[in-house]
């Protein structure tokens, strides 16, 4: 709500809010696929269709509202229930012991992906490869 007390809508996300932390002015929004249940009926993020919603983080500039990141799980993860920057960290790992499963649980934005050096970059069907 603004001073008014009136709702204005600053930035619109694919899925349903889960968890939130800030870093500075930026807030890590915590996104999943909203369950199927009588629970959620009547919502708007309800009424999208379910391939439509996505599950990760989403990264929002408080400031203008803009989305500047994102990290959305394509496959294993459907929910969130919790976000914390984990101050410090710069580049932070999945633990399993499956590259072909690690590659193919999360999409990044292309911006992202070209900021990986080009030696730590590989397809699916790579890491899968290199576990043989």
């Amino acid at each position: 709500m603004n001073r008014a007390g009136k709702y204005r809508e600053i930035c619109r996300l694919p899925g349903f809010t889960r968890g939130l932390d800030f870093a500075g002015p930026y807030a890590f929004v915590g996104l999943s696929q909203v369950r199927e249940s009588a629970v959620f009926s009547g919502i708007a993020i309800a009424e999208m269709k379910q391939e439509d919603r996505c599950c990760g983080v989403w990264i929002i500039d408080t400031r203008s509202g803009k989305i500047v990141g994102f990290v959305k799980f394509v496959e294993g993860v459907q929910e969130i229930f919790a976000v914390q920057v984990l101050r410090g960290l710069r580049w932070p790992e999945v633990l399993n012991e499956d590259p072909k499963r690690i590659a193919e649980s999360y999409e990044l934005p292309d911006k992202a992906l070209r900021l990986v050096p080009a030696g730590l970059r590989q397809s699916a069907n790579d890491a899968g490869d290199r576990k043989k």
